[in-house]
């Protein structure tokens, strides 16, 4: 069985798909509603290092809170935009599913069907 942990937002249509293909595949899973309890800056570095993004690559950037945070600005460090990210979680792309080894964006849900298929191998 595949152990899994899947950064979720239950008022998301894309992460309930996600978690529904988890559920149907068997996983173990461990739901972690990110905008109740943020990722630390560690978690979400090593998140970002599974996935193989920068710190710009995983945040949405058409929140309020990007355009208000002036995170566009390109002279800001991945570290100002990790801890942006902790600071207002809303900010992380959402699903995330994660495993001891890989990562996906459950963008589209089908994302996370790779991942299971990897661990299998």
């Amino acid at each position: 069985m595949t152990q899994v942990s899947i950064y979720h937002n239950p008022r998301c249509s894309k992460s309930r798909q996600t978690l529904a293909l988890l559920e149907e595949n068997h996983c173990q899973i461990t739901i972690i509603e990110y905008l109740k309890t943020p990722p630390s800056a560690q978690t979400l570095t090593q998140i970002l290092d599974l996935l193989a993004l920068t710190p710009r690559e995983l945040m949405r950037k058409k929140e309020a809170e990007y355009k208000a945070l002036n995170l566009q600005d390109e002279t800001l460090s991945s570290a100002d935009l990790i801890q942006a990210m902790v600071s207002n979680p809303k900010l992380i792309e959402r699903p995330i599913v994660v495993t001891d080894t890989q990562a996906v964006i459950g963008r589209p849900p089908e994302n996370v069907l790779a991942l299971l298929d990897q661990d299998k191998s």
